[in-house]
């Protein structure tokens, strides 16, 4: 018997099973685990190996939200957020328990979701799944062993990989299915063997739960200065707020979910799940270190069957490679998973249009409003002549985890800045002197000097226009970056199709911020981008 089982035991959650149960295992034990059941292979130099199969992915279009009596007026119904009857749901848990009956073996961690002891959730989750078990002990927050023995938990994630969903009994669209109960704080995961699943599930158990307690939920990462102060950077993929915030000298907080209360910005997690494909030891050590340790769980990264060395340039297994490990593996973390409240905010966005300057200084109502759009341009594609962008806005910079309606967290990030006295900034990351396939991209040594004079506070005294579209502030020099760059008109070898290509994205973010206008004061309204005819 283990000296981490909890007082209160499966029962509680009213679950009855055969199965052999493994409670709260560390990490080497979950490894032998996963080696001895066939679910993965240790590297040459020490992670353990898996692959997940046809998903590997989120499956969001097999998200679920039970529509009840709690979530009707709570939750933001809509494409993301889907409904599921709590006669549905009903039927999926009754199935969900008749299979964990039959189970030879169970492996359950006690965790926690939240750094801040005052703002966590207390998780139980059930896997069958020994590699499961240890990606989720790996990326939530684990608590002390005195802990565990009187943990109750506030919710429950069952994640089966070998449940297959019925369409009509279930009320799904597939054999997967993420189903969330709020009311009954239960969150059911059948059909994938995709791990994140379960991470992101709890990051919108928290974008549910916390605005109500006054703490703002945050898709971001963050990092501490050496003067204390505290920088969060918002963006989507592709936007570099992985390899921006992973700055050398200053103390990283964590890659990817926060809250900022009252008192600090903490991480929702203990650990960090980082894209492997292409990973060089150049470009990111400290992340292409943890690929040789111990403890760390890679997704679909192919390995040689003989030397068991990793090629993490062959993407024939996914484009979108995993690892997942403790964020202590990460030298400059910081050990209390927390910081002060922010003094800067960034918002990153790669615009392949090449309009937006490469860094603006927002106002909160600007800052809320871009906050909402969560605008980001990928490029339509790689063949030869495409070369026109595809505008994206994802609202609140993660859409698909906010439950709720995103001017609760739109609301709550404006007065978080009018109170803090918070700098917002937006840094463009993407192109400059014309659109993709025609300019460049934005240097990253030009992003990285203007970051740093805006985290440093120097940039506050620095000349400012403003953006005759956009109406934000824009630096007219900063010492150490080509001027010219900061104007992205004048990068433009002709001004009228940048006048044109300019005026089509603000007719986008018109179009886009529709949605949301009846939902936000006159201030943030006035905040919107319009072409200088229309002003």
């Amino acid at each position: 018997m283990s000296e981490r089982i909890p007082d209160a035991g499966l029962e509680a959650q009213g679950i009855e099973t055969r199965a052999t149960l493994h409670w709260n295992l560390v990490t080497a034990r979950l490894i032998e685990s996963a080696v001895a059941n066939g679910e993965g292979k240790l590297s040459a130099d020490g992670p353990l190996v898996v692959e997940t199969g046809k998903h590997t992915g989120r499956s969001a279009q097999d998200k679920f939200i039970v529509r009840d009596a709690e979530t009707e007026s709570t939750v933001w119904w809509g494409k993301t957020n889907r409904g599921m009857s709590p006669e549905h749901f009903a039927a999926l848990k009754a199935d969900f328990m008749a299979a964990l009956k039959d189970k030879e073996n169970l492996f359950i961690q006690d965790l926690f979701g939240g750094s801040q002891p005052a703002h966590r959730v207390r998780v139980r989750i059930v896997n069958e799944l020994a590699w499961h078990n240890l990606f989720i002990r790996t990326m939530l927050v684990r608590p002390e062993e005195s802990e565990l023995r009187g943990f109750v938990a506030d919710y429950t994630i069952i994640d089966l990989p070998t449940f297959q969903a019925d369409p009509e009994r279930h009320g799904c669209r597939s054999e997967t299915v993420i189903a969330v109960n709020f009311t009954e704080k239960l969150i059911l995961i059948g059909g994938t063997k995709y791990a994140g699943e379960m991470k992101k599930s709890v990051f919108g158990l928290l974008n549910y739960l916390l605005p109500v307690d006054g703490v703002m939920p945050m898709h971001c990462s963050a990092n501490i200065g050496p003067k204390g102060d505290t920088a969060v950077f918002f963006g989507l993929s592709g936007t570099g707020k992985t390899t921006l915030s992973a700055d050398a000298s200053r103390t990283l907080i964590g890659d990817d979910e926060h809250g900022w209360s009252d008192t600090a910005v903490f991480n929702f997690e203990g650990g960090c799940y980082a894209k492997m494909i292409r990973l060089s030891a150049d470009a990111e050590p400290e992340i292409f270190a943890v690929t040789k340790r111990f403890g760390t769980v890679l997704e679909n990264v192919v390995m040689d069957r003989v030397t068991r060395q990793l090629d993490l340039d062959d993407a024939s297994l996914a484009e979108n490679s995993r690892g997942a490990y403790p964020i202590d593996f990460i030298p400059n973390a910081s050990t209390e998973n927390m910081g002060p409240v922010p003094r800067n905010i960034v918002m990153l966005t790669a615009d392949a249009y090449g309009i937006l300057p490469p860094i603006a200084k927002l106002t909160p109502d600007q800052a809320m409003y871009h906050f909402l759009s969560g605008y980001t341009a990928r490029v339509a594609g790689t063949e030869i002549g495409v070369t026109e962008p595809d505008a994206t806005f994802s609202t609140c910079f993660g859409a698909p985890f906010m439950p709720r309606h995103p001017s609760i967290y739109g609301n709550l990030l404006k007065e978080r800045i009018a109170k803090g006295g918070v700098d917002c900034w937006l840094v463009n990351t993407g192109w400059t002197g014309g659109k993709y396939g025609t300019g460049n991209r934005m240097p990253i040594k030009a992003t990285r000097a203007l970051l740093n004079a805006a985290l440093d506070g120097s940039l506050n005294d620095a000349e400012f226009r403003t953006d005759p579209n956009f109406g934000f502030k824009v630096p007219v020099a900063v010492p150490g970056v080509d001027s010219k760059i900061l104007d992205p008109r004048e990068t433009w070898p002709n001004k009228a199709q940048y006048d044109e290509t300019a005026a089509k994205l603000v007719d986008q973010f018109v179009e886009n911020f529709a949605q949301f206008a009846d939902h936000v004061d006159e201030g943030v309204r006035q905040a919107a981008p319009k072409t200088p005819a229309n002003v």
